[in-house]
């Protein structure tokens, strides 16, 4: 049985494409200031200090990579980023260890074998609080979906691909509150 662990865990486009689309600072002051929500592509001109032009053809590379999508409102077009695939591409960087198990080998034993791994019990469930010296929360999909059981008690019964993956606090939304005097 092989179990294949991937750690933290494609991107469409083409390597070439997304090397050159993050390969200058103008074109990642944009995916920066998209961040904020979508912008018409005049206003973020203006906002990074450049020619509508140039924006528009740093756009077209950021578009050519999958980064960014145009909205079309009539003659108005809208420049959103794509979240999901700025994810999908840093998970290429993940690290991939090949092992093979006995069946019935739970994943913490699996884990084990590739990583230095501390785990604490709360209540009757074991969590993963360290891995390779990197403490967080852990959690972990088997062939593209969540279990239900813990580490301990999730147990190979056939060829799997693990993704390991440690939650890092990434700010999803971030509200700048005023209140009105």
């Amino acid at each position: 049985m092989v179990v294949n662990v991937v750690r933290s865990s494609g991107m469409n486009g083409g390597r070439e494409n997304l090397f050159k689309a993050i390969s200058s600072d103008t074109r990642l002051s944009i995916l920066e200031h998209l961040s904020e929500g979508d912008k018409h592509i005049s206003g973020l001109a203006r906002e990074i200090g450049i020619s509508v032009p140039v924006a528009a053809r740093h756009i077209k590379i950021l578009e050519k990579a999958e980064l960014v999508e145009r909205k079309k409102f009539g003659n108005t077009h809208m420049i959103g980023i794509k979240l999901n695939n700025v994810y999908s591409f840093l998970d290429h960087f993940a690290e991939n260890r090949r092992l093979e198990v006995e069946q019935g080998t739970t994943l913490l034993e699996a884990l084990k074998n590739v990583a230095a791994v501390e785990v604490t019990k709360m209540g009757n469930r074991v969590k993963v609080v360290s891995t390779d010296g990197e403490e967080g929360f852990y959690v972990y999909e088997v062939d593209g979906k969540f279990s239900d059981k813990t580490v301990d008690e999730y147990e190979f019964h056939e060829d799997a691909v693990v993704e390991w993956k440690k939650l890092v606090p990434i700010t999803k939304k971030r509200l700048l509150v005023s209140i009105r005097r």
